[in-house]
């Protein structure tokens, strides 16, 4: 073959393989293609969440394994074989009987109020409003003026409170201590000691790292001497053991006595969690506020509290639900709060049933749910808001 022959093929074999090869290559931009659909969605979300491997999987099939022991027989029980009406126990008593609702109905008023005169009942009502008011507007973000409103709830709302609810002024009768009961109880001991025990736990965290070693050893014996004793004990000296230390004739309110007694133990509690957000503070701030020429006190308030406390806004929480749920605790001592209000009516023969007990304890801890649960997703809108995760 001549050389001519063969450029020949060989530019035809060119021009094949370029023709070939247009159909993989472009100079356009192409558009993107979408993802598997395995992986978005929900699908995705449920392989990548759920079953993303075998212990996953395992743990997966477990709890929908627990979830189906568990939620068909409780909506079974309170919703569906559930009694709605009735005016005695004999509505409730059956085989197949479910929750005692008309039980509640009729205890409703015992479980908010306690023993409140019924003609009296709107003052706790009023009570009860302008603290949700107070409060909403202060987690509700598009709600101006929230400085003025915190010191309007912090000063204004308690004094409102103790004259509604006491009476003995501006012309409404005196209801005694000793007549309050259930959710009133429940709320007036967690807000006194949730109220009480922050700034009281600041100051303790802030002697217990002070300089000074006299301020230092008071703030850690206090801490450390409320700390080592249960709270059941707590109330117990508060209710039985201080009167006999008191002059004769001098004696304070047993109600005023727990809550003294749960504000000083939750404070040190909170005094801790606040040091460890001290601790968590880096050196560097302190020294650059120093730097700054501030003051020990605006050192603290402009810059080292609010980092602090930023960050330990999961335990402070933790803290004040714990605080609410230890509220039930004061039933020993002859307060009684929303549980010990359902117990109480568990003891009315005219509702004495078998499935009574259950019916309250339901109720009670669905009420004590709807504060806790309440608490710990504010906590959690907050932390994003701060965006406490991040530390730089």
């Amino acid at each position: 073959m001549t050389d001519a022959f063969l450029d020949r093929e060989a530019g035809e074999a060119g021009k094949r393989r370029t023709a070939h090869l247009a159909g993989f290559h472009t100079n356009e931009q192409l558009p993107s293609l979408p993802p598997p659909v395995s992986t978005t969605g929900v699908l995705g979300w449920i392989r990548e969440n759920l079953f993303s491997g075998w212990f996953n999987t395992s743990l997966t099939l477990l709890g929908l394994y627990l979830i189906w022991l568990i939620v068909p027989p409780f909506i079974e029980f309170t919703v569906i074989n559930a009694v709605w009406t009735g005016a005695n126990r004999e509505a409730c008593l059956g085989p197949e009987v479910g929750a005692c609702w008309p039980f509640v109905w009729a205890r409703f008023n015992q479980f908010m109020y306690g023993f409140y005169p019924n003609e009296e009942v709107w003052r706790v009502n009023l009570v009860f409003l302008l603290g949700a008011l107070g409060i909403a507007a202060l987690v509700i973000p598009a709600v101006p003026a929230k400085r003025v409103i915190g010191v309007l709830m912090l000063t204004a709302y308690p004094l409102v409170t103790f004259f509604l609810l006491t009476g003995g002024s501006f012309g409404l009768p005196v209801v005694e201590t000793a007549q309050w009961g259930g959710l009133l109880v429940t709320l007036v001991v967690a807000v006194s000691g949730i109220v009480a025990s922050l700034p009281i736990g600041i100051l303790l965290a802030l002697g217990r790292r002070s300089d000074m070693p006299l301020v230092r050893m008071v703030c850690i014996a206090f801490i450390e001497f409320w700390r080592g004793i249960p709270l059941i004990t707590v109330l117990f000296m508060a209710s039985v053991m201080l009167p006999l230390f008191l002059p004769e004739g001098v004696n304070f309110d047993k109600l005023l006595r727990c809550l003294i007694g749960v504000a000083l133990f939750a404070s040190a509690y909170m005094a801790e969690v606040v040091r460890g957000g001290l601790q968590a503070i880096p050196k560097g701030q302190y020294e650059a506020a120093m730097a700054l020429g501030l003051g020990y006190w605006k050192r603290m308030r402009l810059i080292i509290l609010p980092q602090a406390l930023k960050l330990v806004i999961p335990g402070i929480v933790n803290t004040f639900i714990g605080l609410f749920k230890d509220t039930t605790l004061v039933l020993i001592i002859g307060l009684f709060d929303l549980l010990g209000a359902v117990q109480q009516g568990l003891t009315d023969p005219n509702w004495s049933t078998p499935v009574t007990a259950t019916t309250g304890y339901i109720f009670a801890g669905f009420g004590f749910w709807i504060f806790c649960f309440g608490m710990s997703r504010y906590s959690i809108y907050m932390e994003r808001k701060l965006d406490t995760g991040r530390r730089n």
